[in-house]
Formats: structure tokens, sequence, C-alpha cells
């Protein structure tokens, strides 16, 4: 958490900085994902500028946008320095027989949902606090009672509150992507251990039953999993690129190592 979480009603925040540039405007409070998603993307603007493939009169700005010229350049600054292995065919049989769930066809769950949306002009941190509390006394509560049901109904600003928070069987294509993979190809029933994220605000979910679908020969799922582990050789070797650009940096209000891959724009 940064200092920013820690500021009180009478004491600014201070401004989260990358070698004195402003990541946001004075008197803004962002959550700690938003902090680390502008630093890394500043952090890879100036890179950029350095390599030569950014005009130095590009302008950082306090909203989180960058220009598209912007934009390009770290996409090219990326494509050149990122070196990013291809993955043998044993590390796909490898990987595919640890996560064989992730890619079970036809895979379907009953869920149920309280949803904390994230709209203009709401505070995050205090939104956030309000979920995680609300996180843990659901996960402690009675699983003889209904307390999920009529949290849902108190709470939650998706329309099936009014049920409960009940979704029905749902399938991946069902829902949001960001939201699919945290639910998906996992195991086990009940208030799952931490917040789901996805565009629409933060998610307390608790899975009631899994159907897990048809297993499927590795052949048939081969070209997904090559993908999924070169997507992970490319989120450790940007990890590792924006540590080295971090090192060299001066970074003021925002804690770069909080999360378990970056956020870049």
């Amino acid at each position: 958490m940064t200092a920013l979480c820690c500021a009180t009603a009478t004491t600014p925040a201070p401004v989260a900085r990358i070698d004195g540039v402003a990541l946001h405007a004075a008197g803004d409070v962002l959550d700690a994902d938003t902090l680390r998603q502008r630093a890394c993307t500043e952090l890879l603007r100036r890179a950029a500028q350095r390599a030569g493939l950014l005009d130095p009169a590009d302008a950082p700005s306090a909203d989180g946008t960058i220009s598209a010229a912007a934009s390009q350049a770290i996409e090219a600054l990326l494509e050149r320095e990122l070196s990013v292995p291809e993955p043998t065919d044993d590390a796909c049989r490898r990987h595919f027989a640890a996560h064989a769930a992730r890619y079970a066809q036809g895979e379907r769950l009953r869920l149920r949902h309280l949803l904390f949306a994230v709209t203009e002009g709401v505070d995050v941190v205090a939104l956030r606090k309000r979920a995680e509390a609300l996180l843990v006394e659901l996960r402690c509560a009675d699983p003889a009672g209904d307390a999920f049901g009529a949290a849902a109904r108190q709470w939650s600003n998706c329309p099936s509150g009014a049920q409960g928070g009940e979704l029905g069987w749902v399938t991946r294509d069902d829902c949001a992507p960001e939201f699919a993979r945290e639910v998906f190809g996992q195991a086990g029933t009940g208030v799952l251990a931490r917040l789901v994220h996805s565009r629409f605000g933060l998610h307390v979910v608790e899975v009631l039953e899994r159907d897990a679908g048809s297993a499927p020969a590795f052949e048939s799922v081969a070209p997904a999993v090559r993908l999924a582990l070169r997507q992970q050789a490319w989120i450790t070797a940007l990890r590792q690129y924006l540590r080295v650009l971090a090192g060299a940096a001066e970074i003021e209000g925002v804690d770069l190592d909080g999360a378990d891959t970056p956020l870049v724009q």
C-alpha cells in the first residue's frame, strides 16, 4: 500500500512521480493498481524517448493517458528489448499436465456474486476496503445460513443482487475475459479467497457448483498451451525489464513490487 492510501481527509495526498513527472493531479486519490499501471507506462514512455523511438517533446499526462505515438513507440521498444524464448514441446506438455483444467472443454460453473461497481468519482480505496471486509465476513459466515444472498441483496450493484447474486450456470464465453480467468480452471467450491477484478468493478464470488466438462487431448489444445507459455515468458521478461528501468529512476509514492504481474496500458 502506498502513502496515498494512508492520506486522511485533512492531509492532502502526495503526488506520485517518476523522475519528477506527476502520475496524477494533485488531490487525486488512486488505488495501488492504477498507480502501478501509470508508473510502468511512464517508465516505458521515457525509455522509448531515450532510445530515440519517441519524440523528446512528447508530453506526459496526469490523467493516465498517453499519445498514440507513445503507444506505438512502447510497442517498438518492447519488441526490441524483450527476449522471449519459444516454449519447447516438453515444456508445453508439462504445463498442460499441471493445468489440464484450464483447457477443459464445456466447463460450466454455477455462480453468484456481489459487485462493488467502480464508477466515475468513486473512492476506489474506500470501496476496496469495504469489499475486502465483506469478503472476509462471508468466508467466515455460517454455511447453514444465507449470509451471501443477504449481502448481495443489500450491497451488490448488479441487478442479480435482487436474486441474492445468482448468475446461474455460466461458461467462459458468458463472462468478461478477466473475470473468467479468475474463476474457471480451478477446483473446489465456496466463496473465493480474494476479490475478482473486472472492467465492472470488484466482485465477491461464490462458486456453488462446478461442471468440469471434458478433458481434451494435448494435441487438440497444443497451440493454446504454447500461446499461454509465450505470454507467461513475455510477462516475465517485461517484469525484469521494468525492474531495470525502475532501478535507474527516482520513484515517489508508488510501490512497483505490489503486483504479481506488471500493469501496463
